[in-house]
């Protein structure tokens, strides 16, 4: 059996220079070429025809989704290992659906690559060991949230105050037997037993605190008092499991958000005629869409709408087209945390 032939392709010629160094020792395996954009990737795939396509899928002219999917269609027997600095598990899970064979983090020792390679040509896939527990949870977190009504969104927020009952009968005009109904049937819906166990899934579960697609029948005081008014928002990126972390970072950080998502180009335009949103968060990679022209048809059509630009992919050029579509700004998935939505998000009614 002959050499198992592998192609580099990496922007950072110190990088390839290390994975090369990594690899001589394997005498079964034979390095034919190095590449360091997507435009001589796919000429030199065509030349050399690699056994393996060893790949940081965040060189300039590359799109990682659609090139993937591109490369897995063209050269169906062709093994494909990622190794990429970025550990986020979106863009793992994505990159892993899209058809690569393998995601290897850069930070992990060379014998660890050595392995990854030799295991990827064997026909098993590899994913470095600190991903794996957060590919773990990402397939756990998959089961539906309870649809609650306006009503029992109010009284979910007003348990999360420790409110009793009559304090909860006084806020919202009702007899104390009235909210001991509609808590009976709230706890039945969310599966626990006391206002307790209610508080403490509002602590597991934050996002179903998010309106979605509608409005609260009653308001009350957030508990962020930096944030202090109703914010609809808008969440355009293809990865429902992602929009729901999303969310459920957005209702940490301003309860009173008014929640809309959409999964495609179409839905979020549809959605920004009806809304008129303040805040729209676009990935730039909507599957087979672009992100970035998602954005330009937003701000033709709500120039008044706030666009913030989000990727698991950073790229220059990706920053410099979303700027020039109308995004005012551009921010990196694994850089999007509570306190940087707090500040978007008070940047945007300030």
């Amino acid at each position: 059996m002959g050499k198992a032939t592998v192609l580099l392709a990496d922007d950072h010629a110190v990088v390839r220079a290390g994975i090369r160094n990594a690899l001589q020792g394997c005498d079964d395996i034979e390095i034919v070429g190095e590449v360091g954009d997507g435009l001589t990737l796919f000429a030199t795939l065509a030349q050399r025809q690699p056994t393996l396509l060893l790949i940081d899928v965040t060189m300039p002219d590359f799109e990682p989704l659609a090139a993937i999917r591109q490369i897995r269609a063209l050269y169906p027997g062709l093994k494909i290992l990622v190794v990429s600095a970025y550990d986020d598990d979106v863009y793992v899970q994505g990159l892993l659906s899209a058809g690569v064979d393998g995601y290897h983090l850069k930070d992990q020792p060379l014998s660890d690559l050595r392995l990854a390679v030799q295991r990827v040509l064997s026909g098993e896939r590899w994913i470095s060991s600190p991903l794996i527990s957060k590919l773990i949870g990402y397939a756990d977190d998959s089961l539906p949230l309870p649809s609650l009504t306006a009503r029992q969104l109010d009284l979910l927020r007003l348990l999360q105050q420790g409110l009793d009952n009559q304090s909860i009968a006084q806020k919202l005009g009702l007899s104390v037997k009235t909210v001991e109904n509609h808590l009976t049937r709230l706890y039945r819906q969310l599966n626990v037993q006391s206002r307790l166990e209610a508080v403490n899934y509002i602590m597991q579960h934050p996002e179903i605190m998010a309106l979605t697609g509608q409005a609260s029948a009653w308001t009350v005081s957030a508990p962020d008092e930096t944030i202090r008014e109703s914010v609809v928002m808008l969440l355009v990126d293809d990865n429902a499991r992602y929009r729901r972390q999303l969310k459920r970072m957005i209702a940490q950080v301003c309860p009173r958000a008014v929640m809309y998502e959409a999964g495609d180009i179409a839905e979020a335009t549809t959605l920004v005629r009806q809304l008129v949103p303040r805040l729209v968060l676009v990935d730039v990679v909507l599957g087979e869409e672009s992100g970035i022209h998602c954005a330009r048809r937003i701000r033709a059509l709500s120039p008044s709408s706030r666009i913030v630009l989000i990727s698991a992919y950073p790229d220059r050029e990706f920053h410099r087209l979303g700027l020039e579509a109308g995004a005012v700004a551009f921010l990196d998935k694994k850089d999007l945390d509570a306190e940087t939505l707090r500040q978007i998000i008070n940047d945007v009614i300030a």
